[in-house]
């Protein structure tokens, strides 16, 4: 008989499903991949379900021949083991970001032989709940907090991007692009408390408190899936810290950040042009602990910040903390820099890795920002984040329509560069 492949990526069968496997049917053998974990995150469907359980259910479809697991997006290794005759899919991926699979296989087709059957997407009421159900289920305190471990296990770097609102989440949530053949995306977001104080006027000086922080941060949960990593300063008091390690892990937020300096905060790209001073280890080591303590999961993660480097302390002095700082139970260590090459972070990252190939390592590439990706990984950093990019992309934005408006007294002079409205309110989701 002849062979017709289709994928699924889904933790549901609805009878979108199903009927692209009687379809399938008509033509031949029928044989389903089901896309792997690791695929599944870069598809931007993050499983909440097993993959054991995601194999099982396609296994007990009605009218499935053979089930093989797809380890990638594209289709190439299928094509080099099963040469199908058919490839069966839904015509939804005619547009948007799934057009470069779809070109995939069409370029596969074209090499080895068969033929493309395209099935109008089923999309009644029925597979729409499905959908949102979903999306709701993803969003739940119980999956989002858990992501981000799960994460660092599947891919070579956690992308992370600055959020400060339901709307900028939604751009971190939404945009997937074409890359290197491959389609890509952020994993997470952070919360920043730079970023959550500019937007709300106030200096970054921990003037903002935690319920206002929380109230960020319900905006970004309510329209988002992604895991949530907060930029805690300094975690203030530890009395105060392990109450705010509670609240955070009760709503879902995945890890907090908090940094090893004391007193009014300061924010570190200031450096040393003023006073700022780094706590003692012995003390960043039991707030450290005291908040590992009051957490309920194992899933929550709290990430030391060493700021040694910023305060010209030297690299000795890091890697001390960076021990001591594991020892007392940190689940992560990032470190920062304010150099424009990133040098001394690498040298940290080799010289902590030698000793220590476990412990997630966090990254801002802020001043350092020509160095790749891929070049972070190599030296063993877990998590990139791009820590205030989007709001200093609004700023210039705003200021620039403002004074244009200003300048010609109305705003047609400023139009084609503004967005239309129709296009932002396609990324909010209807109920």
């Amino acid at each position: 008989m002849q062979k017709v492949y289709t994928c699924f990526c889904t933790d549901v069968i609805h009878e979108g499903h199903l009927n692209i496997i009687e379809q399938a049917g008509r033509y031949g053998r029928v044989i389903v991949g089901v896309l792997s974990d690791e695929a599944m995150i870069r598809f931007n469907r993050f499983p909440t379900v097993s993959f054991k359980e995601r194999l099982a259910m396609v296994e007990n479809i009605e009218g499935v021949d053979e089930v093989i697991i797809q380890s990638e997006i594209m289709y190439d290794e299928v094509f080099e083991k099963l040469h199908p005759d058919y490839v069966i899919h839904g015509d939804n991926w005619k547009e948007g970001p799934e057009q470069i699979i779809r070109a995939n296989v069409v370029g596969l087709l074209e090499k080895y032989g068969g033929e493309l059957i395209e099935v109008p997407y089923t999309y009644n009421l029925h597979v729409r709940k499905v959908d949102s159900l979903m999306r709701e289920k993803l969003a739940m305190p119980e999956f989002r907090r858990k992501r981000l471990r799960q994460l660092i296990k599947f891919c070579p770097v956690v992308k992370t991007i600055e959020v400060h609102s339901g709307l900028s989440g939604l751009v971190a949530e939404k945009t997937v692009v074409k890359s290197d053949g491959n389609l890509d995306q952020f994993d997470a977001m952070w919360i920043s408390s730079l970023c959550d104080s500019t937007v709300k006027g106030k200096p970054d000086i921990e003037l903002v408190d935690m319920s206002s922080r929380i109230r960020t941060i319900d905006d970004v949960m309510e329209v988002t899936t992604k895991p949530i990593i907060l930029d805690g300063d300094t975690g203030g008091l530890p009395e105060h810290f392990v109450y705010n390690v509670r609240t955070l892990e009760r709503l879902g937020v995945s890890a907090i950040i908090i940094e090893d300096k004391t007193g009014l905060k300061k924010n570190s790209l200031f450096g040393t042009e003023v006073v700022q001073t780094q706590e003692s280890i012995e003390r960043f080591c039991e707030k450290i602990s005291a908040g590992k303590s009051a957490q309920r999961t194992d899933e929550f993660m709290i990430i030391a910040r060493i700021e040694s480097l910023i305060l010209e302390q030297g690299m000795e002095d890091a890697l001390i903390r960076a021990r001591a700082y594991v020892k007392a139970g940190a689940d992560g260590i990032m470190i920062h820099s304010r150099k424009k090459e990133p040098d001394e972070i690498l040298e940290f990252c080799d010289r902590f890795r030698k000793e220590d190939t476990i412990t997630p390592i966090v990254v801002v590439p802020t001043s350092f920002n020509s160095i790749y990706e891929s070049e972070l990984a190599e030296h063993g950093v877990n998590i990139v984040i791009y820590a205030n990019q989007l709001l200093r992309s609004e700023f210039p934005a705003m200021k620039h329509t403002a004074e244009s408006i200003l300048r010609h007294h109305r705003a047609l002079e400023v139009d084609d560069a503004l967005m239309p409205f129709k296009e932002i309110i396609t990324l909010i989701d209807e109920i």
